[in-house]
């Protein structure tokens, strides 16, 4: 037990310095600790299955935990994470893991895959061709990216499954984004965009006429965003958040946004700004490939300031065509509805973030700016409702 300890302290003082990480590795794998390579694995395993454990109890779902390691741990460091996320699971009482857990569970491809008799680890290195130096040394990474990580805001899950939009509208919006996404004319594709928002938007109405009365707390997800210009795609994002009836917090730094929001509208969100983050990068790209009238190429600063442009003004239009479907809808409940929800997002938002602040963005880059705006306004956004699929 006290070679188990001092193992376990020197794993821990590595993970906190990089700087010892490649020494401690050589001590734990050299003549002292000879013949001791199962316990050495061992304390590896019990480091790293408490280090993921504790963010499970501080606010972080399996794939929170999944993403931040694929930015930050490599794909052996991610792996080895994620067995420890499937092997903290597999601890708990059988029944007493939320379904969107096991959701997100199943789309890590997280599983117990070992066998309970030896090392977590030994049996790692081995499945994936790796010398136990050198898997050591990915759990000693890995440790060192999630052992320093926050605790974050606990996200509401639903006690009983909660609907939002139904598999018939998410393949009719798919195909209209995948049209957006696909096509080579800015135009066709803030069309198809506009009239998706259009379309998902008289959805969201119409269950809000549907949904009981009584005041429900809503609900809050993660979206995560892929480097660079995060701060950028979190306006967009947030601008899609904000004309769909929610609301964001972006935490730039580890790289994803909270959006608190009603599950129908959360999954619109999801839906649109993931396809508006693809067509904003291509947008931003084809720009790029221009140059200035002095023969330079597009800057960094260019691009991070289009795309702050383009988010400002896609969430204005995307805001008109949400007000207009709204103006639409012949229903005097239809208004009150709203209002209902967004005291109920205010409430969960102010519970979940009692202290935001607001950010502002400084642009050296004027012709981004322009070009970002130009990008995200070149077509008509009103969409005739006798164009619109049925919804039903």
């Amino acid at each position: 037990m006290r070679d188990l300890e001092r193992i376990t302290e020197l794993l821990l003082h590595a993970a906190t310095d990089a700087r010892l990480r490649a020494p401690v590795v050589r001590e734990l794998t050299g003549p002292a600790f000879d013949g001791r390579g199962r316990l050495v694995a061992t304390a590896a395993d019990l480091v790293l299955l408490e280090v993921v454990a504790r963010l499970l109890r501080r606010g972080w779902q399996p794939w929170d935990v999944h993403q931040i390691a694929l930015r930050r741990a490599g794909p052996e460091g991610t792996s080895l994470t994620g067995d420890a996320v499937a092997a903290e699971v597999d601890r708990r009482p059988a029944g007493a893991l939320h379904p969107r857990w096991r959701e997100q569970l199943a789309r890590m491809g997280a599983a117990v895959w070992w066998r309970p008799d030896r090392p977590r680890l030994s049996q790692w290195a081995e499945r994936h061709g790796h010398a136990h130096p050198d898997a050591l040394g990915f759990a000693v990474g890995a440790v060192g990216v999630l052992a320093p990580l926050p605790a974050l805001p606990e996200l509401p899950l639903p006690a009983e499954p909660v609907r939002g939009v139904d598999a018939k509208m998410l393949g009719r919006v798919r195909a209209l984004l995948a049209k957006a996404e696909s096509t080579t004319y800015p135009e066709e594709a803030e069309a198809l965009s506009a009239k998706a928002q259009e379309l998902m938007s008289r959805y969201a109405f119409e269950q809000a006429l549907v949904a009981p009365a009584a005041r429900s707390p809503g609900s809050a997800r993660r979206f995560w965003l892929e480097d660079p210009y995060v701060a950028a795609k979190s306006s967009l994002v947030s601008a899609v958040a904000s004309a769909n009836r929610c609301r964001a917090v972006s935490y730039e730094k580890l790289g994803f946004l909270a959006v608190v929001g009603h599950e129908v509208d959360l999954d619109i969100v999801e839906l649109l700004a993931t396809s508006l983050l693809v067509q904003a990068t291509e947008a931003m790209l084809a720009a790029g490939r221009h140059v200035t009238s002095g023969g330079r190429s597009r800057t960094r600063s260019f691009r991070h300031a289009f795309l702050l442009a383009y988010a400002a003004r896609v969430g204005e239009r995307l805001a008109t065509a949400d007000r207009t479907t709204s103006e639409t809808v012949a229903d005097t409940r239809l208004l009150p509805a709203l209002r209902r929800r967004r005291e109920e997002v205010d409430a969960l938002f102010a519970d979940m973030f009692p202290a935001v602040g607001r950010r502002t963005h400084t642009l050296s880059n004027g012709a981004g700016w322009q070009a970002g705006r130009a990008a995200a306004d070149q077509a008509r956004l009103t969409v005739d409702r006798e164009h619109l699929p049925d919804s039903a």
